[in-house]
């Protein structure tokens, strides 16, 4: 069978309902394969390099999650009006991003060779964990799932000649990539040995620190050693990552279990509704959400009910003989009513990519999260990239003392009302008339929806069910300049 698929019409049949890779949207095996080929798309240098620059993956990991299932999602859509608008939008947001690792070496989002081996992980990493789950693929259904992935890259690339045009040649391939061009990347360890330690809870779920944490600390560290199992010998040796003790046995049970979800009744696990449960706002408008809160409180009470039964040990703990838990971390303690702490702000918002300084890939992530959630076409997406740019040159000029070209937390601080400049106020303008779809001159409460993914916030002023361009730039300034807390605008680029 020829795979040699290329952006004709056949290519892009393959991307349509029928595909067989849509059968692992909602199959729980592919949460380990996914996690599987991300490390190995960060151990290439280049990819690894633009993570560690561009990415929001280690501050806002659910957020990437949800936005990369969108993606693939609308890659396979069943109409191809909307594959070609989600390829358009993958190409502008890659071709912003390019520059140099810390070694000097150049990277560009846009990469041919790169852009094929991202591809290359996802079909491998898919016949991988179908073999490691007891249900190897056959050959027909491997050349046909081949052809498929070609035909992706063939979307985003014009053709698929990156990749082998025969199944039987990408082994080959994709062995030399291991063996040649992978390294031990720092992208790659944080996802393997930081990420799921130090995970944080989704916007659902950040009510129950405590609870959060506990199921962390042992969930974490297990994924890690599934994952470090689960990846070629040959980048194991080449990274010289541990060989624990018993992992690749309880990787195989994991990909066993995973596996037997086949057996549920169909439409059991929608990974969409998943991620859109994880993804809603506590307290917001969301019948899901409400009846997710009246659990935690349910939950909270009974805690509070147990501690308070509970007999004190001579040392103040429970009375079991174990010492008590550490308290869960509280808030920094705002600086006035509605304020947070500048080092609150800088962290939960600012840096976007994690990094501990602010710099322009954490305003240009701010940039693309909120043109993904308005689905923005050119040339509104420029214009707010554009008007983020500005934004960053003008807080670079300000804040930025010693000339390292970023902004710390340090320097950040100590000049915090320098914010809200003029440039600040063109970015809310921008956004205002982006999110005006119909350009009446106010957001309705269908626009307000697509940006806050809820309705109008009870403590926002608004007149007849809408908001005026003054009241939303006023409240988006007062957010971004760091003296507001507990605004509609918190989850918009605070979340997780």
């Amino acid at each position: 069978m020829t795979t040699g698929t290329t952006g004709t019409a056949d290519g892009a049949s393959l991307l349509g309902p029928d595909a067989r890779f849509r059968a692992f949207f909602d199959d729980p095996r592919w949460a380990l394969g996914i996690i599987r080929a991300t490390v190995l798309e960060a151990a290439h240098p280049q990819v690894g390099a633009a993570l560690a620059e561009n990415s929001t993956f280690v501050a806002h990991p659910w957020r990437r999650l949800r936005n990369t299932f969108l993606s693939m999602r609308r890659m396979f859509d069943a109409d191809p009006a909307v594959r070609e608008r989600e390829t358009a939008r993958l190409n502008r947001l890659h071709a912003r991003m390019s520059g140099s690792d810390a070694r000097g070496r150049a990277y560009d989002a846009m990469d041919r060779p790169t852009r094929a081996w991202v591809v290359a992980t996802l079909f491998e990493s898919a016949v991988t964990m179908c073999r490691l789950s007891g249900q190897p693929l056959d050959q027909d259904t491997m050349e046909h799932m081949y052809a498929e992935y070609r035909a992706f890259l063939a979307a985003l690339d014009g053709d698929a000649r990156e990749l082998p045009e025969h199944l039987n040649d990408f082994w080959p391939y994709f062995d030399r990539v291991v063996e040649e061009e992978l390294e031990d990347t720092e992208a790659a360890r944080v996802i393997l040995f930081r990420l799921f330690d130090h995970l944080p809870a989704p916007a659902l779920l950040q009510g129950a620190p405590t609870l959060w944490a506990a199921g962390r600390a042992v969930v974490g560290p297990l994924i890690g050693a599934i994952t470090v199992a689960s990846l070629p010998e040959a980048y194991r040796r080449k990274a010289g990552l541990p060989e624990t003790p018993g992992a690749p046995t309880l990787m195989q049970g994991a990909y066993l279990a995973a596996g037997l979800t086949r057996f549920l009744p169909e439409g059991w696990i929608d990974a969409g509704t998943i991620i859109e449960i994880l993804s809603l706002s506590p307290h917001g408008d969301d019948r899901r959400a409400r009846s997710a809160d009246a659990l935690r409180a349910r939950v909270k009470r009974a805690a509070a009910l147990l501690r308070l039964v509970t007999p004190l040990g001579p040392d103040g703990g429970t009375g079991t003989g174990h010492h008590p838990a550490p308290a869960a971390p509280t808030a920094p303690a705002p600086t006035g009513k509605g304020q947070r702490s500048a080092e609150e702000f800088f962290r939960q918002v600012l840096d976007q990519t994690g990094d501990g300084h602010l710099d322009w890939p954490d305003l240009a992530a701010m940039a693309r999260e909120l043109a993904t959630r308005l689905d923005l076409d050119e040339p509104e997406e420029t214009r707010l990239y554009d008007a983020f740019a500005a934004w960053w040159r003008e807080l670079q000029a300000a804040l930025d003392t010693d000339g390292d070209g970023r902004v710390s937390v340090d320097e950040y601080a100590a000049a915090v009302p320098s914010l809200a400049g003029p440039a600040l106020i063109r970015v809310a303008e921008v956004l205002f008339d982006v999110t005006d779809k119909d350009g009446s001159g106010t957001i309705d409460a269908d626009e307000y929806r697509a940006l806050f993914r809820t309705a109008f916030h009870r403590d926002l002023t608004t007149t007849d069910g809408v908001h005026g361009r003054s009241a939303f730039v006023g409240d988006f300034v007062a957010f971004m300049s760091g003296r507001r807390s507990n605004t509609p605008y918190d989850p918009l680029l605070a979340d997780a």
